[in-house]
């Protein structure tokens, strides 16, 4: 038998699958009796398609006419732009890609804290004769260090940094067990996670209840001179409570790679705060190579009649 796969994203999107998605799904399928045909939008009728690879643009997608669909895998980690579509009633699933997506994430989320803790700004930027050697950073053992998150990415970054030595408390609304890191779940836990922090790491999926997690009250909580990284979701933070804890002191430095408008507007005081790092959303990136890989295993699922991975649940919005 045939089962039809349809990719449905942008062309630049299909340019990077062209390759690897076709190897991966032959690879996967191998001795399942099955074999996939894969086309991009428009390649079949909608109540033709058995499997969409969902990568959302700015027009929403009408599932309604897709009888056949079961189910929709997101090509990206956050599946925000997608979970609201009232049309999608078919089984979804977010990309969870440990080899690409959390690897790249890991990557990113060790080399800011680093910088932060080393106070690395100092010399790179303070290269004007003067012999700074008067502050010497503490100890990873002495740097408390606060994940709000506790997903894959979250658990992945947390586990890490307790490797090098930083004392880790990760924070999620339900409780969590993981290794190396002491956790804590609810709001009265969010409080206990955010005392005395004095780097937090916003790793949170986009819900309703997670906006503005980082406000004037949980700000706060914060040991005073602490260091904010956000390469989760931009709606996490309070703006205007951030710009108010860097201009008091309460934070001396925020690295910022999401914000609520994207690409971030020229005229947003982010870009001149003395304070305030922003990257261009590169924490981390949804690799084909790998990304293909999570996706030709959910097909052979689907295939064999086994359950998918990396189902959303849609009451908690990831």
């Amino acid at each position: 038998m045939t089962l039809n796969i349809l990719f449905h994203a942008d062309s630049d999107h299909w340019d990077e699958y062209r390759q690897p998605l076709p190897a991966a799904l032959e690879a996967a399928l191998e001795g399942t009796g099955e074999t996939a045909d894969l086309r991009t939008a428009g390649g079949f009728a909608p109540e033709e398609v058995d499997f969409m690879a969902y990568g959302p643009t700015n027009d929403p997608l009408d599932f309604t006419p897709y009888t056949r669909l079961k189910l929709v895998q997101n090509l990206w980690a956050g599946v925000d732009r997608v979970i609201g579509n009232k049309t999608l009633t078919q089984p979804l699933a977010r990309m969870i890609d440990t080899e690409g997506l959390t690897a790249g994430m890991v990557e990113w989320v060790t080399g800011h804290t680093l910088r932060h803790h080393l106070g690395m700004d100092t010399h790179i930027l303070g290269q004007d004769g003067i012999w700074r050697n008067d502050t010497p950073p503490p100890l990873a053992k002495d740097r408390p260090v606060t994940i709000l998150g506790m997903g894959a990415l979250g658990s992945a970054c947390g586990q890490t940094l307790a490797r090098l030595g930083f004392p880790v408390t990760g924070w999620s609304r339900s409780p969590k067990s993981i290794d190396g890191i002491t956790t804590h779940h609810g709001p009265e836990g969010l409080r206990t996670a955010l005392s005395g922090a004095q780097i937090v790491i916003l790793l949170l999926p986009d819900t309703a209840e997670t906006k503005n997690t980082l406000n004037a009250d949980t700000l706060a909580l914060l040991a005073p001179g602490a260091m904010v990284i956000n390469p989760g979701r931009g709606p996490m933070i309070d703006d205007d409570a951030l710009i108010a804890a860097l201009d008091s002191g309460q934070l001396s430095h925020a690295t910022l790679d999401v914000f609520r408008v994207e690409p971030l507007p020229a005229d947003h005081p982010f870009w001149a705060h003395p304070k305030v790092t922003v990257t261009p959303h590169i924490a981390s990136w949804t690799r084909p190579d790998s990304a293909s890989k999570i996706v030709a295993e959910n097909v052979r699922r689907l295939a064999v009649g086994e359950p998918f991975i990396n189902l959303v649940d849609r009451s908690l919005g990831y």
